[in-house]
């Protein structure tokens, strides 16, 4: 069987992101990039900052750590991840 993927690869290497398809479905090359710029930003700011999903440029983003153990949703959302 055919499939079509992309993969995130860090400046050190490492893989931080993949994602395999079957030809039938496309990619989207806006949330590829969207994702992109989550990485670069958890990277710029060395782990102290994370990105929810749908995160973008200018959105907020999170403080890691066991506060937000099972409570990221009433912090983040799911409105905020749209547009």
């Amino acid at each position: 069987m055919e499939t079509r993927g992309r993969i995130i690869i860090d400046p050190d290497g490492v893989v931080q992101g993949f994602e395999v398809l079957t030809p039938p479905v496309g990619r989207n090359v806006s949330e590829s990039l969207r994702q992109i710029q989550a990485f670069q930003r958890v990277r710029e700011s060395k782990g102290s900052e994370a990105t929810p999903s749908g995160w973008k440029p200018g959105k907020m983003t999170l403080k890691p750590g066991i506060h937000l153990v099972g409570k990221v949703w009433e912090v983040w959302k799911t409105s905020m991840a749209f547009d």
